[in-house]
């Protein structure tokens, strides 16, 4: 006995079946159609869904809600965000549905899978990127013997790319949508950059900000920021030699030139000109230039900094489009933040990414193998709080720009600070007191975080 095929049988065919057993019934309908009876009477019970479903649509196949409540508030949260004009990605939908289910004491709620999206070419390694890399490390290794220098004076920079408008590419929108607009300044590709430096202690420099003008804006930008601008908004020589004098040299003991130490940096031409190496030997630093092709293994903060300050920056710009203040042209259209505005941002960001973030940076590049470990156990204590933190602690920060954005009391207390430096040199120029030690900076570093 031949056994019968299995056939899959689409809406469209389901409603004439349907349709010819209004007028004849069932069994007749079965025999017409060659199907057995049973699936007759199951398509008119599912008439209603069949109407709505598309004609080549088969099975209705689908599991039932394992927590009805839950998907039913995400699903509110979702079309509010969509309604408002903002985009929702899988990662957004992901932790807002762990919230959900933290609300809802559901204890086993898990959310195991990993939605990727796909990403340009990466950065191919060299054939011999293995010996580079053990070549590079080994470099920094002997520079840090060989000079005595200490994990907070171990700097690495970085510049970030970044738009006045930051959409996500795709976004969550209900079926059958035919437009799916993101509500935006129209400034998705009117750019700026970044300058963002860490230590292998854990500690933040302040951030600078390159704006494409030809001129400085004038606004009232926010205390611990550094604004330039020039006329590709990129980093260029002049560009570096600013950052090294007030960002770089801005720091206690770049500032009195006593402590040396080792600035870590990709291969961009800016970096390695001759002013700048010269400015650097000035400062008793070090350059570890990164070869090419290789930042993203030797990098700490293109393996697992910027991602996170990028992220959070989306976050601010997302708020702000939604609940921000907002002017008009004379058109009707919306303009892009400020310049002060975005800049907050840029501090707000940058402030909530944590110690912690930027200690496994250091750990994945493993730029100095065994200094590293020691530093990241040394940092762990400042700051245990996870990704993601409302807030963080100032102690994370260099000294000298650990300072909230117009607080008066850390600005005397800087002031204080660097009239002691003042002083402590002048004596020392005079011969009136010892040779200034390096223990005596780490004194005042002490001081001015308890005085935080």
């Amino acid at each position: 006995m031949s056994s019968r095929k299995r056939v899959a049988y689409d809406a469209e065919f389901k409603l004439k079946a349907i349709s010819y057993t209004k007028e004849h019934g069932n069994r007749p309908a079965a025999r017409a159609f060659h199907v057995n009876e049973c699936m007759v009477r199951r398509w008119r019970q599912q008439e209603d869904e069949l109407r709505l479903a598309r004609k080549t649509k088969k099975s209705f196949r689908r599991r039932r809600a394992q927590w009805p409540e839950l998907e039913e508030r995400l699903y509110q949260w979702i079309s509010e965000r969509r309604a408002a004009g903002r985009s929702v990605s899988t990662v957004a939908i992901r932790v807002q549905a762990k919230a959900i289910a933290k609300q809802l004491h559901i204890e086993e709620f898990k959310t195991g899978l990993s939605v990727r999206t796909r990403t340009t070419v990466c950065q191919r390694l060299p054939a011999d990127y293995k010996e580079k890399v053990a070549r590079f490390r080994s470099y920094c290794k002997d520079k840090i013997s060989e000079n005595s220098i200490q994990p907070h004076c171990i700097i690495n920079m970085d510049e970030v790319p970044l738009t006045f408008d930051m959409p996500l590419t795709r976004t969550v929108e209900h079926t059958g949508t035919a437009t799916v607009p993101v509500r935006t300044t129209g400034n998705e590709k009117t750019s700026f950059t970044v300058v963002l430096d860490v230590s292998l202690a854990g500690q933040k420099l302040r951030p600078m900000v390159i704006f494409k003008r030809k001129t400085l804006p004038k606004e009232r930008f926010p205390r611990g920021i550094k604004v330039h601008a020039n006329s590709k908004g990129w980093m260029d020589e002049d560009a570096m030699k600013i950052w090294l004098r007030d960002v770089y040299g801005g720091t206690l003991h770049r500032f009195l030139n006593q402590l040396p130490g080792l600035l870590i940096l990709d291969s961009m031409r800016a970096h390695t000109t001759e002013t700048v190496t010269e400015i650097a030997r000035i400062k008793k630093t070090k350059l570890a230039v990164i070869p090419g092709g290789l930042t993203k293994e030797l990098q700490p903060l293109d393996i697992g900094i910027i991602r996170s300050f990028k992220s959070k920056v989306r976050s601010l710009w997302e708020e702000w489009m939604l609940e921000g203040e907002h002017s008009y042209t004379n058109t009707g259209r919306l303009r892009r933040a400020s310049y002060a505005t975005v800049c907050q941002w840029i501090l707000d960001a940058w402030g909530k990414v944590t110690t912690r973030t930027i200690s496994r940076g250091f750990a994945k590049a493993d730029v100095i193998p065994g200094l590293t470990s020691n530093a990241i156990g040394s940092t762990e204590g400042d700051n245990s709080d996870g990704e993601g933190a409302g807030k963080t602690t100032s102690r994370s920060l260099d000294p000298t720009i650990a300072q909230q954005p117009g607080s008066v009391g850390n600005a005397r207390k800087m002031t204080t600070l660097l009239f002691l430096s003042f002083s402590a040199c002048k004596q020392n120029l005079q011969g009136t007191v010892p040779q200034l030690s390096s223990v005596s900076f780490f004194t005042w570093k002490q001081c001015f975080r308890g005085w935080q």
